[in-house]
């Protein structure tokens, strides 16, 4: 892509709750991007889900506001079309002065976690399943929005129909385009259970592109919903009674020739594969707060609303927190099930594989997989709400050993802080922050 054909660019980093924090530069500045000349405070990418500062927080107190310097990241330049004036977004990660890089950013503190694997000639794929909600935001409560050909408001879920698919397939159609503009790798769209729920498969990836594609199919989806007089939301839960929105990861592990190390050429996968398993299952409780980021991320943990909540896995059984898939051997896998749609991508990515190859690392066995339903076994438990999952991640010795340090404790301040000021905010407010925030 010509950065040059754009009159304005977007340069672009993720901050700890997804949120992009950057500049808009004049397309002049492209040749420049890759020499350091983009500089932002460290401490924006740690800001809290209102765009404000953590109180005491030593990016600030400790190193004078420190500026760190953005480059652009393997993932290039990407047009976007729901902006009326044609523009680029170039995304960003965010460095030290010396070069090294600030694992306070989210994508970086992936990278730190891939590089465990590419230490042992492995390469990491994934993919993710995604679902959002198309709501009616116009009025003092969500409400879901009207089907385009007859005005009136869907009344109920309509699972994987055709029919409610083509009742928005204007909307569809242009977030299509969109995804091939970016060069999202979407596979299926599909009705799910919820009101005004859908779903979009985005294809198996480099690790870090998928997350990257992660974050970037909000952004459109988000903007092109706007475009049809909707908003798109990834919130966990938009209607209390309805069902959540979630995102599944689904990775595999290659080795230098290529082939997958958690493949035997049978259906219950190899002994690296279980060590992978056992490294999810044991780091499940403390990285709640990764997969349920926000207060409102709890409404959707509840037993029996398609969300897990007990620590366990099993083969292709889908009530279970992880699952193996079934299917040919050589594409044996892992699907984890537990985030919200309201999470952070990056972050996910990083915690689901920083666990698992803890789990390889130490050679970790994982407990015998369930049968049945998971919400009728006594597992152990997600953390309940949000102050003990904050509470959880940050001492969790696990977890201490599956992301860098300083990412921990920049999370668990930005989430201390919003804790406390959500609960000036009315309940039946909450919705109106997070609605295109997460």
């Amino acid at each position: 892509m010509k950065l040059s054909q754009f009159p304005t660019l977007r340069v672009a980093a993720a901050d700890l709750n997804g949120q992009m924090r950057g500049k808009r530069v004049p397309a002049s500045y492209s040749g420049k991007l890759g020499k350091g000349a983009v500089r932002m405070p460290l401490s924006v990418l740690n800001v809290d889900i209102w765009g404000a500062d953590i109180e005491n927080s030593p990016l600030v107190f400790e190193t004078g506001d420190a500026d760190g310097i953005l480059f652009p990241t393997d993932r290039g330049p990407v047009p976007m079309p729901w902006l009326e004036t044609p523009s680029a977004l170039v995304p960003m990660s965010m460095s030290h002065e010396d070069g090294a890089p600030f694992l306070g950013d989210p994508r970086q503190a992936l990278a730190n976690v891939l590089e465990r694997y590419a230490a042992r000639g492995w390469s990491v794929m994934a993919a993710t399943e995604m679902e959002f909600s198309l709501v009616d935001d116009s009025s003092k409560h969500l409400r879901p929005p009207r089907d385009p050909r007859s005005k009136r408001r869907l009344f109920g879920p309509d699972i994987l129909s055709l029919d409610e698919l083509d009742a928005f397939d204007d909307f569809f159609t242009e977030l299509h385009k969109g995804c091939v503009a970016m060069g999202l790798p979407t596979q299926t769209i599909i009705n799910e259970a919820g009101l005004g729920q859908f779903e979009v498969t985005l294809r198996h990836q480099s690790a870090l592109r998928a997350a990257d594609d992660a974050v970037l199919f909000k952004m459109l989806a988000r903007g092109i919903a706007r475009r049809h007089g909707m908003a798109a939301t990834f919130m966990a839960k938009p209607y209390l009674e309805d069902a959540g929105n979630g995102m599944h990861v689904h990775f595999s592990v290659l080795d230098r020739g290529g082939n997958n190390v958690f493949d035997n050429g049978g259906p219950e996968g190899t002994e690296i594969l279980m060590q992978a398993v056992a490294g999810c299952v044991q780091a499940m409780p403390a990285s709640t707060l990764i997969f349920a980021p926000h207060g409102p991320s709890y409404d959707r943990l509840v037993p029996g609303a398609h969300a897990p909540t007990g620590a366990c896995w099993a083969y292709e059984n889908r009530t279970a927190a992880i699952r193996i898939p079934g299917g040919p051997p050589v594409a044996r896998r892992i699907e984890h099930r537990v985030a919200g749609g309201d999470n952070n991508p990056y972050l996910v990515l990083a915690c689901v594989l920083g666990a698992a190859i803890e789990g390889i690392e130490e050679q970790l066995a994982p407990p015998a997989p369930i049968d049945g339903n998971a919400y009728d076994l006594d597992l152990p438990q997600l953390a309940p709400d949000w102050g003990a999952a904050i509470d959880l991640f940050e001492s969790d010795p696990f977890i201490a050993r599956c992301l860098p340090a300083e990412l921990i404790r920049n999370l668990v301040m930005t989430k201390r802080q919003e804790q406390a000021k959500l609960a000036d905010l009315a309940r039946e407010d909450h919705w109106k922050l997070y609605l295109e925030r997460v």
